[in-house]
Parts: structure tokens; C-alpha cells; sequence
């Protein structure tokens, strides 16, 4: 009896509360710890979170809150469950998103939901258990009303006088809503390339306030709306890296001139794996053998945290890429002076292959519309007996590839852009898993162990290919460029850490930021072996190289010559990276991973670390500007 007693008077006390003004600040709270709960999953993940950035966060939820506390009783308490629970939805999602590719969701994104069972795939691996605190007070809430153990009460009306004092608070709300919004939007404005920033400036709801308007009114975000000013600032960028930089020894002017070029790209194959061994073997065999071989680039950048579409973005165009993929999915129709105009132009037989269906991110669309003699997608290849997560595995894709390159007029180029190696790794698929040889012991059923093996596989596919072009006799004549299009394993993940600590015990949170973008580049050109280029280069410097070494003139072009001496190269959120530093908010020494004084650094240095910068935003916003603009199609 006094049990019956005591829980009924819990579920009175429960009840009180929850039909109270409490509810609200209960549920505020509740919120505010949940942001803060994200921010330390993301953005602060490895530094301390800041107090302004708390302090904006509450203020933002606290305004919120009032004007919930305005409505009736019974619509105050579900409106506040409702909001918690969108909240929480949008906060986890952005956590996942963030764990995919270090990057929060956009409302831009819309436009992928096509691709979306490229990350809904990945998610059983991306949530962790702890993802369910954003929504536990959700669910003990439902479970709670389910039982009737809590009960929404009418409660009597309201004089005028008390009407009228709700309705002011619930105006002068609105107008504090309004204007901290505005305030959020503009100190988002003044970083809108970095995101993360963004949100520590503006808090998460801040920036995603931001990126609503700033998609609906995209193109007032371009710097440039017209041909002629972006021409004029885009020339005298171009003539000061030239007078700067791209000073080449003659002997690589048009050395490969009508010499047959392969661009092979490799799914998720970061720089890291390169003559690394585990359990006493090597995870890329084939690779390293190729860049002992030849040249490596062991310093290749990818240009976003992003997806294989934006790479090969930036290697056709030498710009950089939108929003995650906006470029295939929302731009695809844009002039530019693409990379296949320039060799068709000049003679060469043109063409793409990738085992993947022509509506995946866009690519028949996309590649419709370039100067290609071939188009080959997995349509177009006759033997599709074995798929690695639904694209034609790597070793399928190579033989066929090679059949079709000996069929083509030479000189050619062609793209090859392999998949297997694809989040979340596990090969589903791979008919014969001996060709995995290595064994990952510790890292066995991890996310980073899948990875492994998936590189391991991607290798032993590679290693076919050589083999392949070397029995048509097309191996020794032909100019090679491979790399990794993005980074495969999130910058923080635990065994990836632990894997890079056993050759680096002094690893520092730079260390894991340049891992993190670092692919791997090898380039084989006949006549040259043996070389070691460490330089910073990314994949918009690709066509103007490849447009050097062939002796064809390049057309627009941000990225330089990867063996020219510019020393440092952008990602399209502001990051930079040079040769001895490193920007991500604030400058970074490279070799000591610790914060650069700029106000105790030599003025040379200061005044090349703020050129660095300055070329970044003019790059960034030229190339922002073409896309959203399509400042080319009239030029090109």
C-alpha cells in the first residue's frame, strides 16, 4: 500500500512539472547539453570548447523556449517535445554526417538525395551507442504517455490581461529570434568557406539559419557576376603564380607529346598505406612497387572533405567543387575548359570508364557533355559476373579496360575510376577473399580493419592492371597517373590512430588533419624513375600538368604545374596547406604541430602566410563563382 502511495505520488510530483513552466526550462536544459554533446563529437573534438560558443547556444535556446512558453498548456508541452525531437534528429544527423566526411549537413544536399544509399550505407558503421543519448529523453517521455503516467492538463483561461502579457512576450521573442538570426547569419557570411568555423562563431543552429538563406539565395553569395571583373582578378592571380612559381626545367616541356595517358583513379586510397606493413606484410604491394618505380607524389591533397564525384571534378576542370557533389548533381551543365576539350582538341582519342551505372552522381549527364570519343559505364562492359557493393569490381573493371584501350587510336587519354575500395569496406561481393593477403589481426571486424583489407584488394586489382597492360604492350610507352580520390577512415578514428602511432609515437592533432586529406599520387612518365616530389599538390594542378607535358596549350586553369615550386595548395572549406605550415582557423607549424605566434614570426614569413591566405579566398571565390554563375559558357 505505501509502495501504491509513494508511486503515485511520483507520478503526481511528474505530472506538476510537466504541466508546468518547469517542462520548458527542463527541456531547454535537456537541449542545451545535447549541443554541447555534439560539439564535443565534432567540432571541438580534440580542443577545449569555447565559452562563447555555450553562451550562444543558450542564448539561441533560451529565446526559443520563450516562445514556446507562450502557447496554451497542452500545446506548450507537445510543441517542446516536438522541437526537442527535431532538434535531436538534426544534431545526430549532423554528427553522422559529420563522422562520413567531417562536414555538417546543408540544405544544398538536396539535391543528392538520389546518392543517398552511398552514406545510408555506411550508418550501421558511423552510429556509435552512445548516439542514443540524443534521443533517451525522448523515448522515456513517449514510453511514459504511452502507460498514461503522464497527462496533458487544460488549464482554466486566461484573463486578458495575462492573454495580452503572452502575446507581448511572444512579439518581443520573435524580434530577439529575428535579430540574433541576422547576427548569426552575418558572422557566418564572413566565413563561408569553413564550416566549422561558422558554427563556432554562430553556434550549429546560427549556421544552418545561414546555409537556408544563404541556398536559397546562392547566387548572391558569388563574389563574381560576370565574365569580365572574375577575368581580371583570375589574370593577375595566374601571372603572379607564374612570376612565382612555375619556373620547370625544359626537359619536361612536352615530353609526353602524343604519347598514350591513363588517369587512374582509386576509391578512398590515402597516402598513410604507402610501404606500411602489417603483421609483417605490405597493405599495397603493387603500389609502392609502382612508386619506387617512378614518381611519387607523396604530399597529393585531395580539394574537399568530399565524394569521388568532386574529384574527379577538380582533375577534368582545375576548379574546385561545390558542395558535396553539387557540382555533378546541380551544375553539370556548366562550361569549363575541361580537360578532355584540351586533348581532343589536340588530336587525342578521348575517353571514361567506371563500373557504375550512368544516373549514379550524375555521370551520364556529366560526361554526355564532354569531348569524349568513349563513354564507358557499366553498361558498356560485356562481363559484370562479379560486383564489389553494387560497382563492377575493380579486377573485372581493369581486364575490360585494357581491351578496350588496345581497340583505341593512339595517341589516347583515358579516365579510369575505380569503386571497390568504397565505404564501408567490407567487399560484399568479392567472389575469392584470398586475394585479401593481408592479415589485420588486432583491427579484425573494425571499421579501420575493412579498410584495411579493401586497400589490400584495391592493390591486388592495381597489380592486375599492370600485368594487363603489359601483355597488350601497353605498359612501357604509356604515361601513368594514379591517385586516391578522398580520404577513406575519419580523421579521429581510434585505431587509425593506434596503426599511425606505431611508425609515428609523436603524433600530433596536424599529423592527423594532413592524414586525414593526404591520397596517394604516383605518376609513371617513360624516360623518368626514382623521383620523390614532396611538395604540397592537389587535383586541380592535374590538367595543367598534363596539358604541359603533352605540349598542348592549358585553357582556365586554378590549379599550377606539379613540378612547378608553388609550395602550397587549398581545399575548397579554407584549409591550406604548405610545405612548413598549416591553416585551419589559425596557422600551424607542420613539423611541431604547434600554433604559429604571428605576432613573434619574422615579417617575410608573416607577409607570405597572409599571401597564402589572400590567394586562397581570391581562388575560392573565383572558381565559387563560375560555378554558381556559369561565368564560362561563353568563353569556352
Amino acid at each position: 500500500m505505501e509502495e501504491k502511495e509513494a508511486i503515485n505520488k511520483i507520478k503526481q510530483v511528474v505530472n506538476k512539472i510537466v504541466n508546468s513552466f518547469w517542462f520548458i526550462l527542463i527541456i531547454g536544459i535537456i537541449i542545451l547539453l545535447k549541443t554541447i554533446f555534439f560539439y564535443n563529437n565534432t567540432i571541438t573534438a580534440n580542443e577545449e570548447i569555447e565559452n562563447k560558443l555555450i553562451i550562444g547556444t543558450a542564448f539561441f535556446i533560451t529565446v526559443l523556449m520563450c516562445l514556446i512558453s507562450v502557447l496554451p498548456n497542452r500545446a506548450r508541452i507537445i510543441t517542446a517535445i516536438v522541437v526537442n525531437l527535431l532538434i535531436s534528429i538534426l544534431l545526430c544527423s549532423d554528427e553522422l554526417y559529420y563522422s562520413y566526411s567531417n562536414n555538417v549537413l546543408s540544405l544544398a544536399q538536396v539535391t543528392n538525395l538520389q546518392y543517398g544509399e552511398e552514406i545510408i550505407s555506411t550508418i550501421p558503421s558511423l552510429f556509435k551507442l552512445k548516439d542514443i543519448l540524443y534521443f533517451l529523453d525522448i523515448i522515456i517521455l513517449v514510453v511514459l504517455m504511452v502507460l498514461k503516467k503522464i497527462e496533458l492538463i487544460k488549464k482554466e483561461r486566461k484573463t486578458k490581461l495575462q492573454i495580452l502579457g503572452k502575446m507581448l512576450i511572444g512579439v518581443l521573442g520573435i524580434i530577439i529570434f529575428i535579430y540574433i538570426g541576422n547576427d548569426y547569419v552575418q558572422k557566418s557570411k564572413d566565413k563561408s568557406y569553413n564550416k566549422d568555423l561558422q558554427i563556432k562563431d554562430s553556434t550549429i543552429f546560427g549556421y544552418h539559419i545561414y546555409d537556408i538563406e544563404s541556398t536559397l539565395n546562392i547566387k548572391n553569395n558569388a563574389k563574381y557576376s560576370n565574365y569580365d571583373d572574375m577575368i581580371k582578378d583570375y589574370e593577375k592571380l595566374k601571372n603572379d603564380y607564374d612570376a612565382r612559381y612555375n619556373q620547370i626545367e625544359s626537359y619536361y616541356d612536352g615530353i609526353l607529346e602524343g604519347k598514350n595517358i591513363i588517369i587512374l583513379q582509386l576509391e578512398s586510397i590515402q597516402e598513410f598505406v604507402v610501404n606500411k606493413k602489417i603483421n609483417g606484410k605490405e597493405i599495397t604491394p603493387n603500389l609502392n612497387k609502382f612508386l619506387r618505380e617512378n614518381i611519387e607524389f607523396s604530399n597529393m591533397h585531395m580539394q574537399s572533405y568530399s565524394s569521388t564525384a568532386d574529384s574527379e571534378h577538380s582533375t577534368i576542370t582545375s576548379i574546385y567543387p561545390m558542395e558535396n557533389g553539387m557540382s555533378f548533381s546541380k551544375y553539370f551543365a556548366n562550361k569549363y575548359d575541361d580537360l578532355f576539350k584540351m586533348f581532343n582538341n589536340a588530336g587525342y582519342n578521348t575517353s571514361y570508364m567506371h563500373g557504375n551505372y550512368p544516373y549514379f552522381w550524375n555521370r551520364g549527364n556529366v560526361y554526355g557533355r564532354l569531348n569524349l570519343n568513349e563513354l564507358n559505364l557499366k553498361e558498356q562492359f560485356d562481363d559484370v559476373s562479379e560486383e564489389i557493393s553494387g560497382y563492377l569490381s575493380d579486377e573485372l573493371l581493369y581486364r575490360q579496360a585494357v581491351q578496350k584501350l588496345k581497340t583505341y587510336e593512339n595517341p589516347f587519354i583515358s579516365y579510369i575510376v575505380a569503386a571497390s575500395s568504397h565505404t564501408p569496406f567490407n567487399l560484399e561481393g568479392l567472389q575469392d577473399r584470398s586475394k585479401i593477403a593481408i592479415n589485420i589481426g588486432e583491427f579484425k571486424d573494425t571499421f579501420f580493419g575493412n579498410y584495411l583489407e579493401a586497400a589490400n584488394y584495391a592493390d591486388y586489382a592495381f597489380g592486375v592492371f599492370v600485368d594487363e597492360l603489359k601483355r597488350e604492350g601497353l605498359y612501357d610507352d604509356t604515361a601513368i597517373l594514379v591517385f586516391g580520390d578522398h580520404n577513406g577512415v575519419n580523421m579521429y578514428d581510434d585505431k587509425l590512430i593506434e596503426f599511425l602511432k606505431k611508425t609515428n609515437p609523436n603524433l600530433t592533432d596536424v599529423d592527423l588533419k594532413l592524414n586525414y586529406t593526404r591520397v596517394l599520387c604516383g605518376f609513371k612518365i617513360p624516360g623518368l624513375k626514382n623521383l620523390k616530389i614532396e611538395k604540397p599538390v592537389n587535383k586541380l594542378d592535374i590538367k595543367p600538368t598534363l596539358t604541359y607535358l603533352a605540349g598542348i596549350e592549358d585553357g582556365f586553369s586554378l590549379g599550377t604545374n606539379m613540378f612547378g615550386r608553388k609550395d602550397f595548395v587549398c581545399l575548397n572549406n579554407e584549409r591550406i596547406i604548405s610545405s612548413r605550415y598549416y591553416y585551419d582557423e589559425k596557422w600551424y607549424d607542420i613539423y611541431t604541430g604547434e600554433e604559429v605566434n604571428m605576432e613573434n614570426i619574422d615579417e617575410d614569413t608573416k607577409e607570405m602566410l597572409d599571401r597564402y591566405y589572400y590567394d586562397m579566398k581570391l581562388e575560392l571565390d573565383i572558381s565559387n563563382s563560375i560555378s554558381i554563375n556559369n561565368l564560362l559558357k561563353d568563353e569556352v
